[in-house]
């Protein structure tokens, strides 16, 4: 714990707060799939309450504010482990801040090894963490969609996902039909389906 060792306070019975989260730059094609599997899993499984499902995006230390609200951390997002491509790796708790961040766009850009340091420094850091990477084929796609090896990434990543929340004893339930466009975790504009169509488009154009 940080230095200002804060604790979070839950009263007898009270089930510990978690985050699901996804970062990266969906703009930068495989540096998009933590964003890509959070919008997945959110898209199949609805969760309790107690439980929040967030694209973080490129958001940076304003992530630190929902880390301030949650007891532990679940995280999706491209990682550079040095494997072959579409690897998912899951790393836990202390090697975490390790691996976080396979690329940062700008000096400007705070990585996620930047959030977790400020947190502890807070002393709000998670109870538990788990990360579940994939190792990226390409970074510098600018505009591109995920490649073929991160996307089939997605489906092993929410399987592992739901693993590592079965142990923190949630059960996240399938839902009958995939949530609606109006509580999607993304706009339409920029959700997966949506920037593929228009991609597919542009190229459609340029050719």
């Amino acid at each position: 714990m940080g230095a200002l060792d804060h604790v979070r306070v839950r009263g007898e019975g009270d089930l510990p707060r978690v985050l699901v989260l996804g970062i990266g730059n969906i703009l930068w094609a495989d540096e998009g799939f933590g964003v890509r599997a959070v919008e997945e899993f959110h898209r199949r499984f609805r969760v309790p309450e107690h439980v929040t499902v967030l694209d973080g995006g490129t958001q940076g230390l304003y992530l630190v504010n929902f880390l301030q609200e949650h007891d532990r951390l679940l995280v999706f997002d491209a990682i550079d482990y040095g494997l072959e491509p579409g690897t998912m790796k899951i790393v836990r708790d202390d090697e975490v801040p390790k691996f976080t961040g396979a690329k940062k766009m700008s000096l400007h850009q705070t990585g996620f090894q930047e959030v977790l340091s400020a947190a502890d420094l807070l002393g709000y850091y998670p109870e538990q963490l788990a990360l579940i990477g994939c190792q990226p084929l390409d970074l510098e796609d600018w505009g591109g969609p995920l490649t073929e090896p991160a996307r089939a990434a997605i489906d092993p990543a929410i399987d592992a996902a739901l693993a590592v929340l079965a142990e923190w004893g949630i059960v996240a339930e399938r839902r009958e039909a995939p949530v609606a466009a109006e509580a999607a975790l993304l706009g339409n504009d920029i959700d997966y389906a949506g920037y593929e169509r228009r991609i597919d488009g542009a190229a459609g154009r340029e050719g």
